[in-house]
């Protein structure tokens, strides 16, 4: 059975409700991540790896020392699907969780440390 595919004005109207750092470009949606130096470029393309695989719906993933950059779109499908928001949903909230604001104990790395620190949150 064939996957719903969304028009580009389905796929614009869904990215600014639901995930407003993403962006449509060239038939996928994309998010760059910045990250403080390689170790957070790994530890962000490691994470994402996880989840997509876990998902089993895989992204192209583009990598520099300081940055990441997601794109998801159904293969299969040929198009951008549920499965390719649920993805970049899922990765959004992994990558940009920030413990320690939660107060539950998990305190997060120290941000004033840039030898600790890897994700720039938004």
């Amino acid at each position: 059975m064939a996957e719903k595919t969304y028009s580009e004005d389905e796929i614009k109207e869904r990215l600014a409700r639901e995930l407003p750092h993403w962006r449509y470009e060239d038939g996928w949606i994309r998010r760059t991540y910045r990250t403080s130096s390689w170790k957070g470029t790994l530890m962000v393309i490691n994470t994402v790896g996880h989840l997509a695989e876990a998902a089993w719906h895989h992204p192209d993933l583009t990598a520099s020392y300081a940055w990441v950059e997601v794109r998801l779109m159904n293969h299969h499908a040929k198009g951008v699907t549920d499965k390719d928001f649920a993805l970049a949903t899922k990765i959004e909230d992994v990558v940009q969780w920030q413990p320690g604001t939660e107060g539950k104990g998990l305190e997060g790395t120290p941000r004033d440390d840039l030898r600790f620190s890897y994700v720039k949150y938004d």
